[in-house]
């Protein structure tokens, strides 16, 4: 690819449509990563949010060494949550390598967006420790809807041998003060085989809260 179409790349870029963005990544997804990661790291320090969350996903289109040390450098660097968000996603299209940088920023970063993505992230990969101990976390967390996802991501737990630990989790929060927790409590509940299970959906299937015996009775209905 020649300097005159990464130019009209750039420009795309940086005040295209999301269109003609996504149309640039396709683009330069079939170039040379020694040419494009160079092109798209020097786009990551662009003021506009939206050209460095692209810059980011194509990134991901070439996982080479470099691309991936770019990644972490941003993670210290980006302070859009946004963005923040999408280099988690690409992250973690480099496999394992990735977790203890995906694990550290869990820990540090408060925003719910981003926490909200790397529990969906870690459910979809085979480390139920980490995901165990992100977890524990994001059930601290004071944004409920982080919470609730950390719930429900303990069912990704109960067919690990951190079932038990799910468990008793999972008990806690079928007497929680808060509807809503005990709500995605049998919601998770529902989907285990565990006899454990069968005592705290019973009582819950006679909550004073009636989303919460909706979610409970989904245990007695056909799979």
């Amino acid at each position: 690819m020649d300097s005159d179409r990464f130019a009209q790349l750039e420009l795309l870029f940086r005040s295209g449509s999301i269109y003609d963005r996504k149309l640039a990544l396709d683009e330069l997804s079939q170039a040379p990563s020694d040419q494009v990661v160079p092109f798209l790291q020097g786009l990551t320090i662009s003021t506009d949010f939206l050209c460095r969350r692209f810059a980011v996903m194509g990134l991901g289109n070439h996982r080479t060494d470099q691309s991936f040390q770019i990644l972490i450098r941003l993670l210290e660097q980006e302070q859009d949550d946004n963005v923040l968000a999408e280099i988690a996603n690409t992250l973690f299209e480099f496999g394992e390598r990735s977790l203890p940088f995906l694990q550290n920023l869990f820990e540090r970063n408060q925003n719910w967006l981003t926490r909200q993505t790397i529990l969906a992230i870690l459910m979809e990969c085979d480390r139920p420790d980490i995901l165990l101990n992100i977890i524990n976390l994001a059930l601290l967390d004071p944004t409920q809807t982080v919470k609730e996802t950390a719930i429900l991501a303990l069912g990704s737990l109960l067919k690990s041998k951190y079932e038990s630990e799910a468990l008793d989790l999972l008990t806690e929060l079928a007497s929680a003060e808060f509807w809503r927790d005990r709500w995605r409590a049998a919601t998770t509940l529902s989907i285990s085989s565990n006899l454990r299970a069968k005592p705290l959906l019973a009582k819950l299937q006679k909550d004073e809260n009636h989303y919460v015996v909706a979610a409970a009775l989904e245990a007695g209905l056909p799979k």
